[in-house]
């Protein structure tokens, strides 16, 4: 049990970089034919290459990946909206964020039934904002990416709320994460992210960090109603790995003293 998410966010980082070639490469083709000036998407089809701001005006219900980014500084605006996937089991997408940069992606709106909600790899400074991610695999998943914010989002009932695998300042500040049944958190070779006032509960890790993760600091979260709720690399002592901890509201934490009076 101790090794089944991370195993999942492992393979998936591997089959996400054959998953997400082919539109790598659309975007990149279109990003050299397409004007400086772009006019705003209002209409955004499922499987399209965006760039721009793009605002939804309906229900987005695919069969396939949702959107996909094409361009840096693309704002996609949810309005309300919701987009909807094929099942955790399809290997699709949501919102596809892959070797950009300077990204939002705002709410309110939903995005479920992925095997990913929204996932950014190889870009830097993604900020995802007041959306609600449920019923996905993974709600998002960070790979190989720099500065990604997430703030004031609801990730509910998935089998993992967030996971980083090998990037580099993070930031998780006040989101709603619950009932998510593997983890809420899982930081993989993750180093120097800040989780704080956010609410973890109802996994079987709430805050899992591994053995390659360090410079973390975890502040003011309440992390409670999990079968672990903060998790130092299955016992390994914050000290080991550079990773701090301090006033998380928790009851049980391994290596145990990373909870509030225990």
């Amino acid at each position: 049990m101790k090794l089944t998410f991370i195993s999942i966010i492992i393979s998936l980082a591997a089959v996400s970089v054959l998953t997400l070639q082919p539109s790598y490469l659309i975007a990149q083709t279109q990003r050299l034919i397409q004007p400086t000036v772009q006019t705003p998407i209002t209409n955004p089809g499922c499987g399209e290459v965006v760039r721009g701001n793009v605002n939804l005006t309906a229900n987005l219900n695919c069969s396939g990946d949702g959107i996909i980014v094409g361009a840096d500084g693309t704002v996609i605006n949810l309005n309300g909206y919701t987009i909807s996937g094929p099942g955790q089991q399809s290997s699709k997408v949501g919102v596809v964020v892959p070797n950009n940069n300077n990204i939002m992606v705002l709410g309110p709106g939903i995005i479920k039934n992925f095997q990913t909600g929204i996932m950014t790899t190889g870009s830097n400074n993604v900020e995802i904002k007041s959306i609600i991610l449920k019923g996905n695999e993974i709600a998002v998943f960070m790979t190989g990416a720099d500065n990604t914010q997430l703030k004031e989002n609801t990730i509910e009932n998935n089998s993992l709320g967030v996971a980083s695998h090998s990037t580099n300042g993070a930031s998780l500040i006040s989101n709603l994460i619950n009932t998510n049944t593997l983890a809420g958190v899982t930081l993989v070779n993750t180093h120097k992210a800040i989780l704080a006032a956010n609410n973890v509960e109802g996994g079987q890790n709430g805050l899992f960090l591994d053995a390659q993760s360090s410079d973390n600091t975890i502040d003011m979260n309440n992390v409670m109603h999990n079968s672990i709720d903060i998790n130092n690399a299955n016992g390994l002592a914050p000290n080991i790995n550079t990773d701090s901890f301090a006033d998380n509201n928790c009851l049980v934490s391994n290596p145990s003293g990373l909870c509030i009076g225990r």
